[in-house]
């Protein structure tokens, strides 16, 4: 009675779902609407910071693109120059092939300023790209040059050639200078220790190179056959900073790349980038010289990439002079070279605010009309899909009270509410065939809201008979599929009924098997006993019909049959989308173990002795002794059991 009242008061606080759904919908509109129209007023900031850091997103990807496009051109350059077999000789064996290699490589190669080759006895080769005006500048190079190759070969011997040559666009020769000065060697260069002591590709930079005196970044890899033979390519840090340019989002943003070492690569300020090429010309010590106080941002963003949380790619919002900014970082490498170098956009938050404010009166309008027609459309909807779950819903309450009978399905303008009806059509349909296959009861217990015996497994007493057809494997071969399969349904139509009438549940058949359970899920005091006359009917009606058969030419289906009783884990099994009613554990292996020893002692029915010790006084058992069943340690008392005495 007091769960009766409980239940009642329950229900009397619900609600009908179309009061719930519109109240639901206004709400959502309201709540959501709301901070939206504040926002608008007050100065719509969130809005704008999303575009602004979609801009923001956009300019990385195309900058880390462009990067890496340089760098991988220069990359896949410096791979194929490493497998020229003509590289490997030394200056000035192959000048003419390796003088070809180099300008294919720098005509196809655009960024590039020079490509070179190291060699293990300090000749070196390299040729240079003039289309800058500053290296034509550094070189003091004709007007008609294209290329410059600068060649060093035979050091140590008495006839050491040391020349820089410039050719025309044909590479034809336009002059040819000798340098007297030897003092380059590229076994001293950063690139050529590198590649020497790593034994692969490496990028080294930036640095202040030794011809052209400019900052540049540099691959270089060890020819293939000879890793003491090393060829590098520049990229010149003027072409990278010409990556930067931020201007699309904001007058003020700025976009700069760091290295691994927090130390400035290349910015999008003209003024900051002269700075640092100007500061690297003259500390040829190389990027460690560089002046943090070029960007006041440098510091807290060097703090910042410590942190996965913006490292990967996420946004910050840092305070800079007294203004607010919104800061990207975002990783750049190539094939595992320059690592740990950054790309970093730093954009002036108030700009981007300033660019979303035209838009804040026209975005409250909108709003205000969405809220009205929502608070229409929700009284609207919440009468549609009231008035159709409802139905639903008692639909549910029959299938509940398994009143499987078909019904006809309500139709709904609502795609998922027709999917619902539907879906209970089916739920009815799959119940009544469950119910073919599962006891009544069972089903009746499963499918109700307050069964939960069923689906939780517990521990509990339980009888258990398992049956088993000796010789069925030739029974099947000695007679046709269909003979075989019309015998085993009305042998299994009679063992059903016979356990049924005798209070037994069959949980399961198992190909010409069937395992029978009492004392679940219906409760029974003497269902040991009902275990021994359910064997016994059993036995009698097969022999029955196996005396039909013979007459009929029929297969005869001889059976066997083990009982045992004791504890067993009861309830549902199985994965979460499918579930089994049965029982586990050392009871029920007992039982099937029983029904296979009929076979060694030529019996029929099998009891162990917790089944003798609670039936002795009704049923007439010949003790066989202790056995040991296969898979288990301890013996078990055996005993056929042969009739039920007479009160």
């Amino acid at each position: 009675m007091a769960g009766g009242n409980i239940s009642r008061n329950v229900i009397g606080w619900s609600r009908p779902l179309r009061l719930h759904l519109g109240v639901l919908v206004v709400a959502s509109l309201l709540c959501t609407s709301m901070p939206i129209i504040w926002m608008a007023f007050s100065q719509g900031t969130d809005a704008a910071v999303t575009a602004g850091a979609q801009q923001m997103r956009q300019m990385s990807l195309r900058l880390i693109d462009g990067y890496r496009t340089t760098l991988r051109q220069a990359d896949e350059a410096v791979a194929l120059a490493s497998t020229m077999p003509q590289l490997v000789s030394t200056p000035p064996e192959d000048m003419e092939s390796k003088e070809k290699l180099f300008m294919e490589i720098l005509r196809n190669v655009p960024d590039a300023t020079s490509v070179y080759a190291g060699y293990p006895d300090g000749s070196y080769l390299q040729v240079i790209s003039i289309v800058r005006e500053e290296v034509r500048q550094v070189l003091s190079a004709p007007k008609e040059a294209a290329f410059a190759i600068r060649t060093i070969a035979r050091r140590d011997g008495p006839d050491v050639i040391s020349t820089l040559r410039f050719l025309d666009a044909r590479t034809g020769v336009v002059e040819e200078r000798a340098i007297r000065d030897t003092s380059f060697d590229p076994r001293d260069r950063p690139w050529y220790r590198a590649v020497v002591q790593d034994g692969k590709a490496v990028s080294v930079g930036p640095y202040v190179t030794g011809t052209l005196k400019a900052p540049t970044l540099t691959i270089a890899a060890p020819m293939q056959g000879n890793g003491n033979v090393v060829v590098g390519i520049n990229i010149h840090l003027r072409t990278i900073s010409g990556l930067l340019d931020a201007h699309e989002i904001s007058p003020r943003a700025r976009a700069y790349i760091i290295d691994g070492a927090d130390y400035l690569v290349a910015h999008s300020d003209p003024e900051v980038m002269s700075k640092l090429v100007d500061l690297w010309s003259r500390n040829t010590g190389g990027i460690e010289a560089t002046d943090r106080n070029f960007d006041t941002s440098l510091a807290t963003v060097n703090r910042l990439r410590r942190d996965p949380a913006f490292a990967a790619g996420g946004f910050a919002r840092l305070d800079l002079d007294g203004e607010r900014y919104l800061v990207q970082i975002a990783p750049i490498s190539v094939s595992g070279l320059f690592a740990g170098s950054e790309a970093v956009i730093v954009v002036p938050l108030s700009d981007l605010v300033a660019r979303a404010n035209q838009l804040l009166m026209r975005n409250l309008l909108v709003a205000a009309g969405f809220v009205i027609a929502g608070v229409i459309a929700s009284v609207l909807l919440s009468r549609m899909v009231s008035r159709s779950l409802d139905q639903l819903a008692q639909e549910a309450r029959r299938i509940g009270d398994l009143d499987i009978r078909e019904k006809g399905m309500s139709h709904s303008w609502i795609t998922e509410i027709n999917t619902l009806a539907t879906a209970l059509a089916a739920s009815r349909h799959a119940i009544g065939q469950f119910a073919l296959y599962v006891p009544r009861e069972v089903v009746r217990r499963i499918v109700n809201p307050n069964g939960q015996g069923i689906a939780k497994a517990k521990r509990q007493d339980v009888t258990v008979l398992f049956s088993d057809i000796r010789d069925f494997t030739a029974i099947s071969e000695q007679h046709t599929p269909e003979e075989v399969v019309e015998s085993l349904s009305d042998y299994f139509e009679l063992l059903n009924n016979i356990a049924e009438q005798h209070g037994g549940t069959v949980v399961q058949y198992l190909g010409d098997s069937i395992f029978v359970m009492w004392n679940a899920p219906v409760e029974a005091i003497d269902h040991v006993q009902q275990g021994c006359r359910c064997a016994l009917a059993m036995k009698a009606a097969v022999d029955a019909m196996n005396a039909t058969n013979r007459q009929s030419g029929r297969p005869v289906l001889f059976t066997r049959f083990g009982l045992h009783t004791g504890p067993a884990v009861v309830g549902s099994f199985g994965a979460a989308s499918r579930q089994q009613y049965t029982a586990m554990g050392d009871t029920i292996n007992v039982a099937s173990r029983l029904e296979g020893l009929n076979k060694e002692f030529d019996t029929s029915i099998l009891v162990s002795g917790p089944v003798r010790d609670a039936t002795a006084d009704h049923f007439d058992l010949r003790s066989l002794g202790p056995v040991q069943l296969k898979g288990r340690a301890s013996k078990v008392d055996v005993s056929e059991l042969r009739g039920e005495r007479q009160s």
